[in-house]
């Protein structure tokens, strides 16, 4: 590689230190800033056009990067959505980081199933338990501890999860939230500046959530779940 590898890179596969690098630069530049094309960053990074388009396809699923075609086409710099900028701490991983992105999408995907679950299901205990990792959630906000907080609003839907009597998508989505959560372990330097806004907006939707599910409001929870999904997109 042009640029020398930190302890760290060095037991990644080149795809992923490639994507390292290149995340690097991603951060140096403007929204939208043309990075180059694949071939030029190949060139510019010293690894094999397999390795290139894996760290593309890395780059991509963490919101970091885009694919332009056409004249004047090549990669340039994204904004990930915000959550992707609070739960983006995906720089120590094994060799199943490329799975992590795939991973998010499918949770997201199955979380409308659970909550619809949860409106009928749920007892006094698991509100009880909800509302704790709400709790949580609001203590970590108040502290600016987004990692915390990140993983308060999982526990909060590993709670949601728990109630559905539906066993295997209860078991597929806490093997999901797993997996997510064993390659998440910091928050990126210099994320946490934007986030104060988006996040006690995000905390206010859960509380609205599990204010819906004591009620048994199927619409208002349904609503919610939508909305949930919304904010989680790109």
């Amino acid at each position: 590689m042009t640029q020398a590898l930190t302890g760290l890179e060095s037991e990644l596969s080149r795809a992923e230190q490639a994507a390292l690098v290149i995340g690097r630069w991603v951060e140096q530049e403007e929204l939208g800033a043309r990075l180059g094309t694949r071939k030029e960053l190949q060139e510019r990074v010293g690894v094999s056009k397999g390795s290139i388009n894996e760290a593309v396809r890395l780059l991509e699923s963490r919101g970091l990067i885009s694919t332009r075609t056409g004249p004047g086409g090549g990669l340039f710099t994204a904004s990930p959505p915000p959550l992707a900028r609070l739960g983006h701490a995906l720089l120590t991983l094994d060799d199943d980081a490329a799975d992590v992105g795939y991973a998010v999408r499918i949770r997201d995907a199955l979380d409308p199933l659970l909550i619809e679950d949860a409106v009928s299901h749920s007892s006094a205990v698991d509100i009880v338990r909800m509302r704790r990792s709400l709790q949580e959630m609001e203590d970590a906000m108040g502290t600016q501890d987004y990692l915390g907080f990140l993983r308060a609003n999982w526990d909060l839907h590993v709670v949601i999860a728990a109630v559905t009597p539906n066993q295997p998508l209860r078991s597929i989505y806490l093997s999901l939230m797993d997996m997510i959560r064993t390659h998440t372990v910091a928050i990126e330097s210099g994320t946490a500046g934007p986030l104060p806004e988006y996040v006690r907006a995000r905390h206010q939707l859960h509380v609205d959530l599990v204010n819906a599910l004591d009620r048994r409001d199927h619409a208002e929870a349904m609503r919610l779940a939508a909305e949930h999904s919304i904010q989680n997109k790109p």
